[in-house]
């Protein structure tokens, strides 16, 4: 249980970010009266690069991120941090081939992108997928991991906590719309990196050092968490292969071609803010594995020596052992490490995480009904119907969460529950978006295709998995069934792209790359802040980086 000052500061935090929120948004708003749709969910394209890395960071940084992260490092190491660093070269990809068609295009969803470039059935069928993957990946399972920190700490209900969090989030993101959500998610990644940065100096400090940590683990025979690339017989079953085949078609869909994600990149003022602030991103996610990760690594190690007391979160199994319910380590380093004051700031940073990944959701969502489901069959709507649409749509989604929050608890791993959700929704629109851009061939009927057999594919092996558990195909890692099941989904786009060829609209003839030299026509900015810089130096420092922890 947390002292009363670190209560008062978590209070005075969630309603400072309320009030910014709600005073952001309403001023945007009244500010930009010409075009009240625009304004609210993209807003009014006017997005520059800082804002848009630290929100692109915010919405995927949650608090699923600071518990589930701290939680791997403290059960396998350093293994999971190929999930942040892999994303860098992801967020290159975006940067250099994804972002100018999507500026060019003056999309408002990514499923409206989809439309241009195949037909209309593909972004009916994205709208589906997405809407649904953002409220079960984006917020159901942050508020799983928030709830679990809050009843901890607070000694609440689980549900009760969550609820009053998410519906607090919701007031400032529904009434807001994308400018408040982009603005407090720039201020909650600063709050989330400054507590995040507290407890890993803290554990830091109380292993005394790098060294002592090294002696520990060569002592219990666990250097291997020091690895991140792992040998093929590894028992985590996510060896280096895996990690090379399988994290990029779960990076694609999640980084170039999710709503939730590239919303903010849609809102770009202009070409050169969205990559550039795409690139920022990714220079920060090079952060996550020393100061999310490297935290559960030390207190694996303190628990060790006897420094971290793990009684509170330890059973008796049915043989007399002991077992570790590693979900609460976060939870742990933050009472048993820090003094009072600070556990507010951490809590307070918790909440960052569950408050922004939410409210980006949120926003998402309502725009992909408004824009992709609504204004479909209600053309020529005014904008006040289409924002009221959205914020009734934010409304259900946000209740609906709530729901699967039973479901999700029962992973032992909510960061390997989260990624083992996506490598079954991920392969069929990782295909069809780079086969889109990529091949002037890829048909409008190939994409359908592809989309539905291969999301009815995803859907039935995890159906399999889960029901039958012993079978040949519950043994395959989830990255290899990804790459898997994204390789029968290009059989399945390009032998049907044969059969049912190709015919480009004037418009879908503009959106595919004629040359792997076109993407970096555009000269960009001069100097450091250039794109192709950029690029490179990301690209060189994340191959040193693997290298060093290899």
């Amino acid at each position: 249980m947390i002292q009363k000052i670190d209560l008062f500061i978590s209070i005075f935090y969630i309603l400072l970010i309320l009030l910014i929120g709600l005073w952001v948004g309403i001023r945007h708003r009244n500010l930009s009266k010409k075009n009240e749709a625009k304004s609210y969910f993209l807003a009014g394209k006017s997005l520059k690069w800082p804002a848009i890395g630290l929100a692109l960071f915010a919405t995927n940084i949650s608090t699923v991120h600071l518990v589930s992260l701290a939680q791997s490092g403290f059960d396998t190491g350093l293994l999971s941090g190929n999930f942040e660093w892999m994303a860098a070269f992801t967020l290159i990809l975006l940067a250099l081939f994804f972002v100018p068609f999507y500026i060019k295009s003056g999309v408002s969803t990514l499923p409206d992108f989809l439309e241009k470039r195949y037909d209309r059935s593909s972004r009916d069928w994205l709208t589906f997928v997405s809407i649904i993957s953002a409220i079960i990946i984006h917020i159901a399972f942050s508020m799983l991991a928030g709830g679990i920190v809050l009843k901890t700490l607070f000694g609440v209900n689980l549900y009760v906590s969550v609820i009053i969090i998410c519906v607090i989030t919701a007031i400032y993101t529904i009434i807001g719309g994308l400018k408040a959500v982009v603005v407090t998610e720039s201020i909650q990644t600063v709050v989330l990196l400054v507590g995040a940065a507290i407890i890993c100096y803290a554990c830091y400090q109380k292993m005394s050092g790098w060294s002592a940590m090294v002696d520990v683990l060569k002592h219990e025979q666990q250097t291997i968490k020091l690895s991140m690339l792992r040998p093929a017989d590894d028992a985590s079953a996510m060896p280096w292969y895996t990690v090379f085949l399988g994290y990029p078609v779960l990076g694609i869909w999640y980084w170039c071609a999710d709503q939730t994600i590239v919303q903010r990149v849609l809102g770009a003022k202009d070409e050169n803010h969205a990559r550039v602030g795409t690139l920022f991103c990714g220079f920060i996610k090079i952060l996550p594995v020393f100061i999310f990760i490297m935290p559960g690594l030390f207190a694996y190690t303190l628990a060790q020596t006897g420094n971290l007391d793990l009684s509170s979160i330890t059973s008796v199994g049915a043989n007399g052992e002991k077992l570790v319910d590693s979900k609460g380590i976060y939870t742990l380093m933050i009472t048993q490490l820090l003094p009072s004051g600070l556990i507010g700031v951490l809590v307070a940073a918790l909440l960052s995480g569950l408050m922004s990944q939410v409210s980006g959701a949120l926003n998402s969502i309502s725009t992909m009904v408004s824009y992709d489901i609504y204004a479909r069959y209600n053309p020529g709507i005014g904008d006040k119907k289409l924002v009221l649409v959205g914020k009734v749509a934010a409304g259900i989604a946000l209740v609906f969460s709530l729901f699967l929050l039973p479901l999700l608890n029962k992973y032992e791993s909510i960061f390997n529950g989260l990624n083992d959700i996506i490598a079954h929704i991920a392969p069929p629109i990782t295909c069809v978006f780079l086969l889109g851009i990529f091949w002037k061939g890829a048909s409008a009927t190939a994409a359908k295709l592809t989309l539905w057999i291969g999301s009815a594919l995803g859907a039935m092996v995890f159906i399999i998995n889960k029901i039958f558990t012993n079978t040949w195909i519950s043994t395959i890692p989830f990255m290899m069934m990804a790459f898997y099941l994204f390789c029968a989904c290009i059989i399945i786009q390009v032998t049907f792209s044969i059969i049912y060829p190709v015919k480009h609209t004037v418009e879908s003839e503009t959106l595919y790359w004629k040359s792997w030299k076109s993407p970096l026509a555009a000269k960009g900015w001069a100097g450091l802040g250039n794109y192709k810089t950029l690029s490179a130096v990301l690209f060189i420092t994340m191959a040193i980086l693997f290298y060093l922890f290899r």
